[in-house]
């Protein structure tokens, strides 16, 4: 039995090939290993555990019926979902992982992270997340109409892309001195994250030792799967 790590698969109404494709991961190999990490972002959007879209709720009768066959799954917020709340993980019986988590993954202590949070030359974007993440914030929108959300979530996505067309590739990365700081404070060797959708598994200098940062990549063209076997990480396509 060994763990799987999952992240930035984007699901929505408008993507029924990547809903088919998860719904056939959790059905299958997902059911041979010993817990499955979500680190974020697996819908493209989330208005709030009320607001659930027709494919959603397809998503969360699988991932109950996952959990309900005494299958782990455990769940960080990315930065497309992170309104998904105590409701939804009552719902599937996920556990919802309150930011940045420390496991043991082959007996290793391992920091898991979505990895927005690393992306700290993007200023702007750091800016709007503190905002975003206000827990004040967060109750006035849930409190809106679905209508309303809706309107806001698809301004501020406009809003986002605009604001990707200007920034360089790099910006848009993680910053390496961030990775080290990060790593350093938890006092871990090894980080597991997605967000980039850069798969790759890269060492990490850290103070005379060498750790390692492994990056999830995304759903859309990759099927970015992390697999833990025989004691080492293997980032392969799904199938």
């Amino acid at each position: 039995m060994y763990p799987l790590f999952v992240s930035d698969l984007h699901l929505d109404d408008g993507r029924p090939e990547l809903t088919a494709a998860f719904l056939a991961f959790l059905s299958g190999e997902a059911r041979e290993a010993a817990e499955l990490y979500i680190l974020g972002d697996l819908f493209e959007l989330w208005l709030g555990d009320d607001a659930a879209s027709p494919s959603a709720r397809e998503v969360m009768a699988a991932l109950r019926a996952f959990t309900d066959a005494g299958h782990r799954c455990r769940f960080l917020h990315g930065n497309r979902d992170f309104l998904i709340g105590a409701e939804f993980a009552r719902v599937t019986g996920i556990e919802l992982l309150p930011g940045p988590q420390i496991v043991d993954i082959g007996g290793e202590a391992t920091l898991l992270m979505h990895g927005d949070e690393l992306c700290t030359d993007d200023v702007g974007y750091q800016r709007l997340r503190r905002i975003l993440r206000r827990p004040g914030l967060q109750r006035s929108f849930l409190a809106l109409p679905r209508t309303l959300r809706q309107r806001f979530a698809d301004w501020l996505r406009r809003r986002s892309r605009r604001s990707q067309r200007a920034k360089s590739p790099e910006i848009m990365d993680v910053n390496q001195a961030a990775v080290r700081r990060t790593m350093q404070h938890f006092r871990v060797a090894q980080l597991i994250h997605g967000h980039t959708h850069r798969p790759g598994i890269h060492a990490v200098a850290l103070d005379g030792r060498q750790g390692r940062r492994i990056v999830l990549g995304d759903w859309h063209a990759q099927g970015s799967v992390l697999r833990w076997r025989d004691g080492e990480p293997r980032l392969e396509t799904l199938g």
